[in-house]
């Protein structure tokens, strides 16, 4: 039995020989990866952060415009702010001292003039306190940062480094006339994977899963399914509300308003996911496995059509 390479073997490597060190190359590389990926994504929890603000919640859960609508209908619950013309909202009635700062980011701008909901948003007063919202999920760590994020997704380089390589031994091998399905079989698998995994960044942590998880459960009584008194919770109450089950919670509390306001109905996320956080949803690859055998005249990678190349290039 011949043990040595092939004078006409890629690179000085029988494919059998390339395809299982690849895969085992594979294999490792995306154990690092995932682990690696599964602690960047874990977060941290400071002391304090299960009892988040109505505002701190809603943005955990479905961002920027989900913080807005809780201020909203904590701004209305409190009879703060009513529908105008032109799906417009207008204050009604003072606003108490020790408001949570986006509510009065909010109703000052409402107090320049009537204004949408999308045009609250957009205010750059109202951006700024948004932006404050975030940061303090960030330094929480029940968010993770743009350098963080970042990070996560270049996880993935180990994989498209390998995949580089598989697509190397292919022209390799092509020039050399070597049989290389197998070997396209894998690269392409590994390629769409790298590229999955890389577009799947989460911005909520597992610890900010947690969290939501923990006030979803204490706040249960706040589930629309639940038909909340929302008169006897009040301001605190209905924005809590929406901040963990959505702006359904706003519709059943006054739903002409979120009507005329132009809000739209939605639900939170089930306990223990929240809006805006997308983790790896356990991805994981496999390829084919490549039998090899030798029949005197070549290896044959376990099936026919496979000659010497041994479909590894």
């Amino acid at each position: 039995m011949d043990t040595l390479a092939a004078s006409g073997d890629t690179w000085g490597i029988p494919g059998p020989t390339f395809l299982a060190l690849y895969l085992g190359a594979v294999a490792v590389a995306l154990v690092i990866v995932l682990v690696r990926r599964h602690s960047m994504a874990a977060g941290r929890q400071v002391p304090g952060t299960d009892h988040l603000t109505a505002q701190q919640a809603a943005y955990l859960t479905g961002g920027s415009d989900l913080a807005v609508y809780s201020a909203i209908a904590g701004l209305r619950a409190g009879g703060l702010i009513a529908s105008a013309p032109n799906k417009t909202l207008a204050p009604v009635a003072p606003l108490p001292d020790g408001a949570p700062p986006l509510d009065a980011a909010i109703y000052r701008v409402l107090q320049r003039g009537p204004s949408t909901v999308y045009g609250v948003r957009n205010n750059s007063q109202v951006k700024s306190e948004l932006d404050r919202l975030r940061d303090d999920l960030e330094r929480y760590g029940l968010a993770l940062g743009e350098d963080d994020r970042r990070a996560y997704r270049n996880t993935t380089l180990l994989l498209a480094a390998l995949a580089a390589l598989g697509v190397v031994r292919l022209v390799s091998g092509l020039i050399n006339g070597a049989a290389i399905w197998y070997l396209v079989i894998i690269v392409l698998a590994l390629g769409v994977t790298t590229l999955v995994l890389r577009s799947r960044t989460p911005w909520m942590t597992h610890a900010g899963k947690n969290a939501l998880a923990g006030m979803r459960t204490r706040y249960q009584y706040l589930s629309p399914a639940q038909s909340p008194a929302w008169d006897t919770y009040g301001m605190t109450g209905l924005a809590m509300g929406v901040a963990l089950w959505g702006t359904a919670s706003l519709y059943t509390y006054d739903a002409a308003f979120a009507a005329e306001a132009e809000i739209q109905r939605q639900a939170a996320a089930s306990s223990g996911s929240g809006g805006g956080w997308s983790g790896d949803g356990g991805s994981t690859w496999s390829g084919s496995d490549s039998g090899g055998g030798s029949d005197g005249g070549g290896s044959s990678c376990g099936g026919g059509g496979c000659g010497g190349g041994g479909c590894g290039g």
